[in-house]
């Protein structure tokens, strides 16, 4: 531990562990610790389902009707995959692929007038959809077809549009799309938690909508995947690699203090001992205070003995309800795993809600999901503050990741290891980087 490293990392969430088998993977020295006994920090899945139960503060211990504790994983954090998103690209990149097991989730749904409709996937579902009329779904398609044609780098395909100056409420205008498709477009496509993108230019949006396409062209009922065992499988996957790569792991392990000097971090003290470093990375939870509270997340574990009413029985799905649905600003995402994917005891469903807290009392706020969830057999609620970086860490050397936030994928969690990675580095990053450099080295095939 008296050791001189290139970087220290602090806590093993999902973005912490993908920064330093990255790190890792480039050439860098890396000690990673944790004051927790287990792996994955605010995004772990918790097993057994006693420790779930210990962890909410839930008197007693769960009953039999629960099946084994063991067979429980769950998620501490609600996320799935997008099949062609950042994470993925990361995934295949560092090849930790091969430690995990996806399985697609059967479906993407979205609530509209208090009952819930399957966000089509297919040009056939679209047309058998009775989200849309029948002429609004020949406008739909159009505005679709645009947007698969659509290229930034090609003006011939912008068709009057400029994606640096128009705005998405006009391109809406220009398809003549009404209310509830702008709303499903915006929010179960697109995946916006707010309307604040109407009015700004409409390229990001664009290409929000083709990453939902691809994705959901990869496997074709729904553009999301999950990992078998529980999301926390991800930042172990990670780890791994790191380690392969000479990266070093300690758990359970108490951080006394981050030691700075003339401003600039040089070491982290932990039972007695001082590890030095040039550059630190570290959840919100070690620096409290060099983090500001910029909201609350909510989120709401549910147990349920069955699946969601109008989903097809599906055994994994997600359901947006757009905020502009039930009068909010921000939307309300329920995910939902089940045993088939190893997180819960046979016949057992996990549903987990989460949304930006918006009142003095979030609990009620998020009462129009757990209505399509009853009955319910176990709730364990959470509110957890969202912590950013006061700094960019550029002076400190201290570079801070967000907490997570209440989207129900990775793209943000990937921008954030994208910006840290840019800030400690100097240079953008670059997805050729995460590639591996050494083969068989060490014994693995």
């Amino acid at each position: 531990m008296n050791e001189e490293y290139d970087v220290i990392v602090l806590g093993t969430g999902l973005t912490e562990c993908i920064l330093s088998g990255i790190m890792s993977v480039n050439g860098k020295k890396v000690l990673h610790m944790d004051r927790n006994p287990y792996y994955g920090g605010e995004s772990a899945s918790i097993t057994p389902l006693e420790d779930l139960y210990k962890r909410f503060k839930i008197p007693g211990s769960p009953p039999a009707s629960m099946g084994r504790g063991r067979d429980w994983n769950v998620d501490l954090i609600p996320k799935f995959l997008m099949a062609n998103g950042q994470l993925v690209k990361m995934l295949l990149y560092t090849e930790v692929t091969r430690y995990l097991d996806f399985k697609v989730t059967e479906g993407s749904f979205v609530y509209k007038g208090g009952k819930i409709y399957k966000v089509p996937s297919t040009e056939a579902e679209a047309l058998a959809s009775s989200l849309m009329g029948l002429f609004e779904k020949r406008r739909f398609r159009k505005f679709l077809v645009y947007v698969a044609n659509f290229d930034e780098k090609d003006p011939r395909t912008f068709e009057g549009i400029d994606p640096k100056k128009t705005t998405m409420r006009d391109v809406y205008k220009k398809f003549d799309l009404g209310q509830d498709v702008i709303d499903f477009t915006g929010h179960a496509l697109a995946l916006y938690r707010t309307d604040d993108y109407l009015d700004q230019s409409c390229c990001e949006t664009i290409n929000r909508i083709k990453l939902y396409s691809e994705s959901l062209a990869r496997y074709g009922k729904s553009p999301y995947l999950y990992p078998l065992y529980g999301l926390g499988e991800l930042p172990q996957g990670f780890a791994r690699l790191s380690a392969i790569y000479g990266g070093t792991y300690m758990l359970n392990k108490p951080i006394e203090e981050i030691i700075v000097q003339n401003g600039k971090v040089i070491g982290v003290k932990s039972e007695g001992e001082i590890a030095r470093c040039k550059q630190l990375i570290c959840d919100p939870s070690y620096v409290k205070d060099r983090v500001q509270k910029v909201g609350q997340v909510i989120r709401v574990i549910c147990i349920l003995s069955h699946p969601i009413k109008n989903t097809n029985d599906a055994n994994s799905c997600q359901i947006i309800i757009p905020q502009n649905q039930v009068n909010r600003k921000s939307d309300i995402y329920v995910c939902m795993i089940s045993s088939a994917h190893n997180v819960a005891a046979q016949g057992k469903y996990i549903a987990i809600v989460s949304t930006t807290v918006e009142t003095k009392e979030p609990e009620k706020e998020i009462r129009p999901a757990l209505e399509l969830l009853e009955p319910i057999e176990q709730k364990f609620v959470s509110i957890s503050d969202l912590l950013v970086p006061k700094d960019l860490g550029t002076e400190s050397q201290i570079f801070i990741s967000r907490a997570y936030d209440a989207t129900t994928h990775f793209e943000t969690t990937c921008d954030d290891i994208k910006d840290i990675y840019k800030r400690m580095t100097g240079s953008e990053f670059d997805f050729e980087e995460m590639k591996r450099k050494k083969n068989d080295i060490y014994g693995e095939d």
